[in-house]
């Protein structure tokens, strides 16, 4: 919402397009953003609307398609006190394309649009109006989120403080929300259901839902070779990221399995918003984007309650902790903090293993001039040996080590609770 704000209030405003996967509240924010700081929202979707669809494809006349918008909504779109909104816009390539001419011809409108499977319309051959528009990524809710919906708001308002001594005060509370957030995820149907009822096994059947429903999409928009690909990708992500080396195997998920076999069901599945692939780099130098190798990749989920719902775990084994989920911990923690990550940070989230595999690091991240480590341990007791002996080869100036336990400046790295890991 606070990007929204910005974004009106900006100079050189080009119109806006939310990107984000299904279920994560692009529709709620855009009608909510409109009702907050707009007199008047035209709210167009493009679903089953081939009214509409059919204004884009004469021409793309700024004042006929005002014209239009007014009719179709019986609201009259002034310049100063109105938001357009175009939802499910891929299922209007010519819309897409006439966000440009707002731009440049009508750049006094307001016009904020969405849609749930825009990459992959993009790359059936649909025009981005490139350089024309704004964009915003749109992630499930994160865990400071999450303490809000949970009637916690002066514990997330704590974290952003940085006042350690306080925030490790209050770490049993943390932990306690960190675990529920771990089952309930971020999908915001889900929360908004979990923060009424407390219903664990209702939040199960609501996420068994939504990923019925990205299966569906599955179904109705890709084709039969792919289609049975992306499946298979799809539902061997739990298994790969519970693997002590979470490095995506293509041999796990089908015998003699190759790369080239399924690069594009993954790109797929990253075009919906419903996995991030995260590189690894051969060596941990400015920029890491030099050092990519396009060869080795982990494959995380949107949501890492999806990932436990996908994965099956109940919730008294998350809460309570069982053998099944110790061994599955590091998967949903790694998960949880690669989150964090994407919607918490700007950084751009990469991961480091040496050929010998005689260290890993979870994560590497390009903070300021310096290259910074991150490992990832899911419990408080604990040993660092990768982070020390990558410590003690490269001199990072800032390393970190994720945990249950609490702040902690070391010699060679900060240890940062889990709960915390936003403020990286």
């Amino acid at each position: 919402m606070q990007k929204l704000v910005e974004w009106k209030e900006r100079p050189n405003r080009k119109p806006l397009i939310i990107k984000g996967a299904r279920q994560v509240g692009k529709t709620w924010l855009m009608k909510e953003f409109g009702r907050m700081y707009f007199s008047k929202v035209a709210y167009v979707t493009f679903y089953n609307n081939q009214l509409m669809k059919r204004v884009f494809e004469d021409d793309y006349d700024i004042a006929r398609i005002i014209m239009s918008i007014n009719i179709e909504t019986k609201t009259e779109v002034t310049p100063d006190d109105t938001l357009i909104i175009f939802d499910e816009i891929q299922e209007a390539p010519r819309a897409l394309e006439a966000l440009k001419y707002f731009c440049e011809n009508a750049p006094e409108y307001a016009v904020i649009a969405a849609g749930s499977l825009l990459g992959v319309a993009i790359h059936d051959g649909v025009s981005f109006p490139v350089g024309k528009v704004d964009t915003l990524e749109l992630h499930p809710m994160n865990y400071r989120e999450f303490l809000q919906a949970m009637g916690e708001a002066q514990l997330a308002d704590l974290l952003g403080t940085k006042i350690y001594p306080e925030i490790c005060d209050c770490n049993n509370r943390y932990i306690h929300w960190l675990k529920n957030y771990y089952y309930v995820g971020g999908m915001p149907e889900v929360v908004a259901f979990f923060a009424e009822h407390k219903d664990y096994v209702e939040v199960r059947r609501i996420q068994n839902a939504i990923l019925e429903q990205y299966e569906d999409d599955f179904g109705k928009h890709a084709n039969g070779t792919n289609l049975a690909r992306i499946r298979m990708v799809w539902n061997s992500i739990p298994m790969q990221l519970a693997k002590e080396n979470k490095k995506f195997f293509f041999g796990k998920i089908k015998k003699g399995a190759r790369m080239k076999d399924f690069e594009i069901a993954i790109e797929w599945l990253s075009d919906c918003g419903l996995i991030h692939k995260v590189y690894k780099v051969n060596e941990p130098h400015l920029p890491l984007k030099a050092y990519i190798d396009f060869s080795a990749f982990k494959l995380f989920l949107l949501d890492v309650g999806l990932l436990g719902a996908l994965s099956e775990l109940d919730a008294s084994t998350i809460l309570e902790g069982n053998a099944v989920f110790v061994e599955f911990k590091g998967a949903l923690t790694e998960q949880y903090v690669l989150q964090e990550l994407v919607s918490e940070t700007e950084y751009t989230p990469y991961y480091y293993a040496t050929d010998s595999a005689s260290f890993e690091m979870d994560f590497m991240i390009q903070k300021g001039r310096d290259i910074a480590p991150i490992e990832v341990k899911p419990e408080a007791n604990l040993q660092s040996k990768s982070l020390k002996a990558y410590c003690e080869k490269y001199h990072p100036a800032y390393a970190v080590r994720t945990s249950m336990r609490d702040y902690e400046e070391q010699k060679a790295f900060t240890n940062l609770p889990l709960y915390a890991v936003c403020n990286l």
